[in-house]
Parts: structure tokens; C-alpha cells; sequence
């Protein structure tokens, strides 16, 4: 029993020996490609570049629409009474806090 039992010891000894030393030996890499490695598009420009591009262009809509968002909610405070809130003012705040989790989102993504 202890016979086989080093007989399969050394194989897999051997087989993670070989399988460590296997792409070296062919002469492949072991390191696998950088992912911030620089990725061009067929257009020529830098996929990161285009990427925050949109995103800049996205977070410019967003701020706009947050904007928009807000004055709408200031004017439901100032009209309703300062007991009184209806849902779609509750409603306005989720929205906005939506609009800026996406924005920091995309901010903290760069």
C-alpha cells in the first residue's frame, strides 16, 4: 500500500512539474496579457478613451436630468403645505438620489 501510495505521490509531483514548466518550455508566456494593456479599436482610437467619452457624455445628460429633477422638487416643497408631502415629491427624491449614486458610480469607475 505505502508502495503505491509514492508511486502516485511522484506522479503528481511530476505532473504539476511539468505542468508549471510547460509554457516556459514551448516558449509561450505564463503571464497572462495585461488588462489595462492599451486595446485599440479598429478605428485607430484607444478603447479606454472612448469608453470615458461616453461616460463624460452620459454623466453630462445625468446632471442635466438631476437638475431638472431638483427645481421640480423645490417647487413641490415651496407649493405644498410644511406638513404635507405627496408621493410624487418623495418619489422626485428617490430619483435624484438614483441620478447621483449613478454619476458618483461612473466618477469613481476613472
Amino acid at each position: 500500500m505505502t508502495h503505491w501510495l509514492r508511486r502516485c505521490a511522484l506522479g503528481v509531483s511530476l505532473a504539476a512539474v511539468f505542468a508549471l514548466a510547460g509554457p516556459q518550455g514551448r516558449g509561450g508566456s505564463a503571464v497572462p496579457p495585461d488588462p489595462q494593456e492599451d486595446v485599440r479599436l479598429p478605428n485607430g482610437k484607444l478603447q479606454k478613451d472612448e469608453i470615458l467619452k461616453a461616460e463624460h457624455a452620459q454623466n453630462i445628460k445625468d446632471a442635466a436630468q438631476l437638475a431638472d429633477l431638483v427645481q421640480q422638487l423645490q417647487q413641490d416643497l415651496e407649493k405644498n403645505d410644511y406638513s404635507v408631502l405627496s408621493m410624487s415629491t418623495v418619489k422626485k427624491t428617490d430619483d435624484i438620489e438614483k441620478l447621483v449614486k449613478k454619476i458618483r458610480d461612473r466618477l469613481r469607475h476613472n
